[in-house]
């Protein structure tokens, strides 16, 4: 559900070997094949209430001038009814949906017809036709990486239009912003169910399918580990990366019209979420190779989880900063501002530096210089499904000798700092931190316990080389 992942820590050679091969476990990628109790309990909660948590933030802001306390109360005292506040919730008109499928038929258009181009003239940037990870089944999937390429096409549009073609309004997306919702919300369950119901009748690839009897754990968390449609259309990556993240910055761009509009001026909080976070959506595209080596494509099928959250979850809740800004207008004090300027900056170094020195170290097997040395590793092997052993280094030096997720705890200091541009008056805007917080640690924990399952006693050697998660000497 969201755009923030770890690198698989480790360089894979394949061998061939036996499948009586007692001394490597068989490794089980991607999600559970059986689902407990609690599992199950945690699918049907976010299936219930996650979508009722995007609401209520949004109107919170819409009808409550984005106090999460007061909606409570007016229905607690009873001020109003829940009824009041969805009579004043707008409906989806045909303006939003016409707007929304435009948008999704466009970055569709970039996506599949548009080959890329950037990595011809742009030096160090790795696009065009790439390799993915192998999946449990052994297939090696080829993709066209192309998202930069979209995002600067879109936002050239954007700009031309803002400041010379004047075909519509920079502040269209919030002026549209709650019936778009019901757009997205629609897209999201569509292509949900319709990944659902391919993987029974035409799955793209019917090994890499997961099965586990449980209806609501199936269409939560997907059952086909890469649908595609055609040759090139990836619906992982396609909704990982666009429609949502290309709007990201757009979605930013309009609140600080609209901040524009209402106030005459664009305060320095709302440059900060715009630069801050576009530091981050730019940096997302430029790795977007690096991006098929990360969880979400290498384990994760693709559901509700992803199909939903990358066009709900994702635009709505990673934007509230600049959300809570065109309510809140906050100018920020130049120390303050440079600070939080700081530990944006920090953060996103530690974030890039810790997953760049894992790309180095994986792409030359460890033959390079982490901090002036060679890398120390330590060597593990494990077995596909399809009994093919392969052999991997799990580096402890630099940044990953810290800690085994320090790209987190750099992701978590530029979400903090997203959250402090807007002051400290109200808690919606730190919700991005705490959701962070919580996402990232969860990842920790579901990825090594993959890792656990699928390396055996040399990821105990790992853990006892590395001994924390995400902060050293605390966690």
């Amino acid at each position: 559900m969201a755009a923030h992942q770890e690198k698989k820590p480790s360089e894979e050679r394949k061998h061939k070997t036996t499948q009586n091969d007692t001394q490597t476990s068989q490794v089980q990628w991607g999600r559970a094949w059986e689902v407990d109790w609690f599992s199950l309990a945690s699918i049907l909660f976010l299936l219930m209430f996650a979508p009722l948590i995007v609401y209520y933030f949004i109107m919170a802001c819409d009808q409550y001038q984005c106090s999460l306390i007061d909606p409570l109360i007016d229905l607690l005292t009873g001020n109003k009814r829940l009824s009041d506040i969805w009579n004043k919730t707008p409906t989806l008109t045909y303006r939003a949906a016409g707007i929304y499928t435009l948008w999704v038929i466009f970055q569709v258009f970039l996506y599949v017809f548009v080959p890329d181009f950037c990595h011809k003239f742009l030096p160090g940037y790795v696009g065009g036709v790439q390799e993915g990870a192998v999946t449990p089944a052994g297939v090696v999937n080829k993709y066209e990486i192309n998202g930069l390429q979209a995002w600067i096409i879109t936002h050239v549009l954007w700009f031309a239009n803002a400041y010379y073609f004047h075909w519509f309004s920079p502040t269209i997306i919030f002026d549209n912003w709650i019936p778009l919702l019901w757009c997205a919300n629609i897209l999201g369950y569509a292509v949900s169910t319709f990944a659902m119901i391919k993987s029974y009748f035409l799955p793209t690839n019917a090994k890499d399918c997961k099965f586990t009897g449980n209806f609501f754990y199936d269409y939560m968390m997907g059952i086909e580990f890469n649908p595609r449609i055609g040759k090139w259309f990836d619906f992982k990556l396609f909704f990982n990366g666009r429609p949502g993240i290309v709007a990201w910055t757009l979605i930013n761009l309009s609140y600080a019209a609209k901040q524009q509009e209402l106030y005459g001026q664009v305060t320095n909080s709302m440059i900060l979420v715009n630069v801050l976070q576009g530091i981050y959506v730019l940096d997302f595209f430029w790795n977007e190779a690096w991006y098929l080596k990360t969880i979400d494509i290498c384990h994760d099928h693709f559901g509700w989880y992803l199909g939903w959250g990358d066009c709900v979850w994702l635009p709505y809740l990673y934007t509230l900063q600049g959300l809570y800004l065109v309510y809140h207008p906050v100018q920020l004090h130049t120390a303050n501002a440079i600070g939080i300027l700081m530990l944006g900056l920090i953060g996103y170094y530690i974030f890039r530096m810790t997953n760049h020195q894992k790309d180095l170290f994986r792409r030359t097997n460890g033959n390079c210089k982490i901090w002036g040395k060679k890398p120390e590793y330590i060597e593990c092997s494990y077995m596909s499904v399809d009994g093919t052993k392969y052999y991997s280094k799990l580096m402890t030096s630099g940044f990953w000798g810290w800690a085994r997720h320090f790209n987190y705890t750099g992701d978590l200091m530029g979400s903090l700092a997203y959250c402090m541009t807007c002051g400290f008056e109200h808690i919606l805007p730190y919700f991005y931190i705490v959701y962070m917080t919580i996402l990232l640690t969860h990842r920790c924990i579901r990825d090594e316990h993959r890792c656990f399952s699928k390396y055996g006693k040399d990821w105990k050697r790992y853990t006892a080389a590395v001994p924390y998660r995400l902060i050293p000497g605390i966690f």
